[in-house]
């Protein structure tokens, strides 16, 4: 059960880095609107995030805008996504790497 839910922890924060990236800066507001989760759940993937150095934070008043700490993390979301674009659908398809039956979100 760790092993999986360490995955979707990985999934969610790959969502937030991307959802950031797309729009270059946003609040765990925003995020959650575009992401979906908890507050609790989103500013806690947000800091995992900020304390491993890939994303910035900017206090405003009352709020908190993120960005993305550098343009390499940018350019390693896309070419993870080129990868999944090649063989995104035999990744999918691979019976070593299938999610068991109740795990699907």
């Amino acid at each position: 059960f760790a092993d999986q839910h360490a995955k979707w922890n990985l999934i969610d924060r790959l969502a937030i880095l991307e959802a950031i990236a797309e729009e270059g800066e946003l609040r765990v507001t925003d995020l959650l609107a575009r992401v979906g989760g908890s507050q609790a759940n989103v500013s806690g993937h947000v800091a995992c995030l900020k304390d491993c150095g890939l994303v910035l934070d900017r206090p405003e008043g009352r709020q908190v805008f993120y960005s993305i700490s550098d343009p390499v993390v940018v350019e390693a979301i896309r070419g993870a996504e080129a990868v999944l674009a090649l063989s995104g659908e035999r990744i999918a398809l691979c019976p070593n790497y299938r999610i068991p039956q109740g795990d699907a979100r």
